[in-house]
Formats: C-alpha cells, sequence, structure tokens
C-alpha cells in the first residue's frame, strides 16, 4: 500500500520539510550524536536532523520513499543512512541517543504494544524519544492519517506507556498542517519527548 502511495506520488508525498514539531522544539536534538528515524518516508525529518549535525539512521518499508530521502538528502548536502526495511524486520538491537517517531499510527492498539516497546528498546539509556502524532479527534478532521480513532494517540496512552521516564514534553493541540498533499488542514496533534533512564 505505502509503495503505492508513494510511486504514484508525483513528488514527495508529505513534502520536503521536515514536521512543524521538530522544527520548533530544536532542543530535542541537545546532547544527541546519533539519531533513528522510524518509518521516515521519503526523509523530510531525518534529512533536517542530519542538518542540525546528527548521524541519521532512517528506514521505510517502501523503496521509492527510501530513494526519494536520499536524493532529499544529497540535495541539502547532508548524509543519511537510509534502509528499505518494515517494522519487524528492523535491527532493534541497536541503539541510538535520540528515536523519532514521526506519524507511525498505523497499527491498531495490539500490535503498537509491541511497537512502543521496540522504540523504548531502541533508545540508549540517557537518551530520548521523540513522538509526534494524532489524537482521535483527527479522524473527524479527515487531513492526514488513518480512519482509525483506536489508532490515535491520547495523553492518557503515552502516559502510560512512558511514565516510567523523563516526559519532557507531552502536548495534545489543534493547528494547520501543510505538509504535502498527505497531511493538508486542521489536524490534531500530539507530541510526547521523553528521556530514558539511565539506570
Amino acid at each position: 500500500m505505502w509503495e503505492a502511495q508513494y510511486a504514484n506520488a508525483g513528488g514527495y508525498l508529505f513534502g520536503e520539510e521536515p514536521a512543524q514539531m521538530l522544527v520548533e522544539n530544536p532542543w530535542v536534538t541537545d546532547g544527541a550524536d546519533t539519531c533513528l528515524c522510524v518509518a521516515d518516508g521519503e526523509g523530510r525529518n531525518g534529512v533536517w536532523l542530519a542538518g542540525q549535525g546528527l548521524s541519521v539512521t532512517s528506514f521505510d518499508l517502501s523503496p521509492t520513499a527510501v530513494e526519494r530521502a536520499q536524493v532529499l538528502a544529497a540535495k541539502a548536502g547532508v548524509r543519511i543512512n537510509a534502509y528499505v526495511s518494515d517494522w519487524e524486520g528492523w535491527d532493534w538491537s541497536q541503539s541510538f541517543d535520540l528515536v523519532v517517531a514521526v506519524f507511525v499510527q498505523f497499527m491498531g492498539p495490539e500490535a503498537r504494544v509491541r511497537q512502543l516497546d521496540t522504540l523504548r528498546e531502541a533508545v540508549r539509556p540517557g537518551g530520548r524519544l521523540v513522538l509526534h502524532g494524532y489524537t482521535p479527534a483527527q479522524v473527524e478532521f479527515g487531513t492526514g492519517g488513518p480512519p482509525y480513532p483506536e489508532n490515535m494517540y491520547t495523553p492518557e496512552l503515552l502516559d502510560d506507556a512512558f511514565g516510567d521516564w523523563r516526559v519532557l514534553r507531552l502536548a495534545a493541540y489543534e493547528r494547520e498542517v501543510q505538509e504535502g498533499r498527505g497531511h493538508s488542514g486542521h489536524s490534531a496533534l500530539i507530541d510526547l519527548v521523553a528521556e530514558k533512564p539511565t539506570i
């Protein structure tokens, strides 16, 4: 499905600019050298993070998207290590200073438990996880994301999942989003930035 969407997009489906959340919260990269961008699509977020001086590794299951990510990186004069992989095929034994997951709500509640566990595993002790996605109200807006409210995040869900970490930002809000044709219009968003304990 995703490969077909990217291949038929006729350009960058979600635009070439990073998620606004990253631009508005550049402090999330403080102290980080290595970064993993999961399901990074056409690379807009990974390329921006590489531009902040991080060594970026990313993956996406769409070969077309990964190819576009490399083109975008070259255009920006940065390098990213972009791989074609699905979620289960990724080597989660690797750990990173920063793990970034933007709009990865393609899994339902049961699969999401494992999804969040793998994200936790990928963050080194003292490192940070950045999650940026939608709340259930997004389904009514229809301006991006899957049409399944159960796939969306709530503050309570994320607090339950990461309450044992140091939560640096947990915010649900609405705003206009213009990030390519894939995310366009009034949107119900949520951010989590959490730091993994060192012990």
